[in-house]
């Protein structure tokens, strides 16, 4: 079996934005090949906890060695939107202090043709992070209407010729069933108008059929209203995102929570009424150019951070309440 790379983005930094409690309770929302999740427990005490969500089979079995390894460390195999009920299984929920995702696909299912993603490899159209349930991409495209795919292609993809693309696939589709990537690739570099420079005409359309596949920004969506429970006061969030779609989402969700409730102009409120949940910490931070250098997927990474806050809008240090 070819072994496939993966360099963590953002390692580093991300971990020591959560970091703040040695002994306290982690979660890795996206543990992938583990690499945040092993960084983090080697800085973390002997009755500390790390709990690690993947969809990814192949991670899945990665987690498991971990688990063999360090009796600190858990791995489920589930969506991080099943953080909730998953914490309150344990005992945990409103426990945490740190919780990190890493959003996207991982080099090693990018690079592995087997699994579909990538237009750079002729393979199984299949795209799913979980290949033990849903639809393949192959079995989506089979049964999706033409207004789904244009919408989808024009939110999920921002493609600009989304109604062109999703009829020429649709057309190919309806003459044989698009059961290859490179098939896919091919229709729609056939049928884009405006090729751009560097990037390749099915960038936006394979990211756009990936995200619905997956239901990547639903789950993310359910992920950061699922965190306000999840963190003790004083806990962190931190969010990778590596295009607009899921950053915006991570973005405005701080802005909101971190503002509170909305009152009339002009009417005198105490912090506490405004009911802020989070406090924003620091501006997004990105990959140095040295890290682009050593991975260049990371050079569209962004990383936001966010701090739990009390009852009473107050910002205290993880696991001080414990």
């Amino acid at each position: 079996m070819t072994a496939f790379v993966h360099l963590t983005v953002l390692l580093n930094e991300t971990v020591a934005a959560v970091l703040a409690n040695p002994d306290g309770i982690y979660v890795d929302a996206t543990f992938g090949r583990g690499g945040h999740a092993r960084h983090l427990l080697a800085q973390l005490g002997p009755n500390a906890r790390v709990i690690g969500f993947d969809k990814d089979p192949q991670a899945i079995a990665t987690g498991e060695a971990l688990m063999r390894e360090d009796a600190r460390f858990e791995i489920i195999h589930d969506s991080f939107a099943s953080l909730v009920p998953a914490l309150q299984a344990r005992g945990l929920l409103g426990q945490v202090d740190g919780l990190l995702a890493d959003l996207g696909v991982s080099s090693p299912q990018l690079d592995d043709a087997e699994r579909g993603f990538s237009f750079m490899h002729d393979g199984p159209l299949d795209m799913r992070m979980d290949t033990t349930r849903g639809l393949s991409a192959a079995q989506w495209l089979a049964q999706v209407s033409e207004a789904e795919l244009i919408e989808v292609f024009k939110t999920y993809g921002e493609e600009r010729h989304a109604r062109r693309i999703a009829r020429a696939v649709l057309a190919e589709q309806a003459s044989a069933p698009i059961l290859r990537t490179k098939v896919l690739a091919d229709v729609i570099a056939k049928a884009h108008p405006s090729w751009e420079r560097h990037k390749h005409p099915a960038t936006r359309c394979f990211q756009a059929i990936r995200i619905a596949v997956n239901r990547e920004l639903g789950d993310l969506e359910d992920l950061l209203a699922q965190s306000l429970q999840a963190l003790a006061a004083g806990g962190r969030l931190a969010v990778i995102s590596f295009h607009s779609l899921e950053d915006r989402l991570v973005k405005q969700f701080i802005a909101r929570e971190a503002k509170g409730d909305d009152f009339p102009p002009g009417l005198p409120v105490t912090i506490a009424q405004m009911n802020p949940q989070l406090k924003k910490v620091g501006k997004a931070i990105e990959p140095s150019d040295a890290e682009i250098e050593a991975n260049p997927r990371a050079r569209s990474a962004h990383l936001r951070v966010a701090q739990r806050l009390d009852a009473r809008g107050k910002a205290l240090a993880a696991g001080a309440s414990k």
